[in-house]
């Protein structure tokens, strides 16, 4: 996700490839990311804090208490400290940090690897107006960004961070389906991913809702209906809105760990 948000914010022009900065403990890790970050230049974690002022902790949740400690000691008052961390609250990194360290805590999902991501975002108490708009401008290079308050960020973890595994799931039962039916495998993934695509840019192009275009589609005694009878016999909506829940369930425990 870091390269991700480094190779848009490049692209975008909002940020020259030798002006960003990656340290990471695996070096495997390092040399990826510098493969996709054009210019991108490869230090430790002090160097980044003695030229860096806005740093992303792009790390897992577990390891981030120990990052913290190591960093506590270089942290600066030019600092805004921005983490991608699922779960992990910006109440528990501020107690690892000097006070009034500058901190946003951000939600994005995997589609920010195509640009096609969707992020939120929130402000700690003791960051700026101006660190919200330079987070903003960074999540919309690789995307759409919305600002919310803390406590919606486990729930958007469950839908949008976790939703594309969702909706792979989706895709691939779609898929599963079409050859089961006599289609071929290439060609049934084919019209899943392009049908899921679709339908998606329906719902956002028309500002319709989805039940009003499923309405569309949906023809007494039709092929649709017979679809969607059976989803309701199984129960496959409420499969997606249990998992989302979980989800939200899981990052909330992970803040509290």
């Amino acid at each position: 996700m870091a390269t991700a948000l480094a190779r848009g914010c490049v692209q975008s022009g909002l940020v020259a490839g030798e002006d960003v900065l990656a340290a990471d403990p695996h070096e495997e890790a390092k040399q990826a990311f510098a493969e996709q970050v054009a210019g991108a230049q490869l230090v430790d974690h002090r160097e980044v804090l003695a030229k860096a002022n806005l740093i992303v902790l792009a790390v897992k949740p577990q390891v981030m208490p120990e990052v913290l400690t190591q960093i506590a000691g270089d942290v600066a008052e030019r600092h805004i400290f921005v983490s991608i961390a699922a779960g992990v609250t910006l109440e528990k990194i501020a107690s690892q940090l000097p006070p009034q360290t500058r901190l946003v805590r951000v939600m994005p999902n995997t589609p920010c690897l195509i640009g096609m991501g969707v992020s939120c975002y929130s402000l700690g108490p003791t960051a700026l107006p101006d660190d919200g708009k330079a987070v903003q401008k960074i999540l919309e290079s690789v995307g759409q960004a919305y600002a919310v308050e803390e406590n919606k960020l486990d729930a958007v973890t469950g839908l949008s961070g976790s939703g594309p595994a969702f909706v792979y799931t989706l895709i691939e039962a779609l898929a599963e389906g079409g050859e089961s039916s006599g289609l071929p495998a290439d060609l049934a993934g084919e019209l899943a991913a392009q049908t899921v695509r679709g339908a998606a840019e329906m719902v956002l192009t028309t500002r319709k809702s989805p039940s009003e275009l499923r309405n569309q589609v949906t023809s007494p005694g039709g092929t649709t209906l017979a679809g969607l009878e059976t989803l309701k016999e199984q129960q496959g909506a409420e499969a997606f809105r249990a998992a989302v829940t979980a989800a939200t369930k899981r990052s909330r425990e992970l803040g509290k760990s």
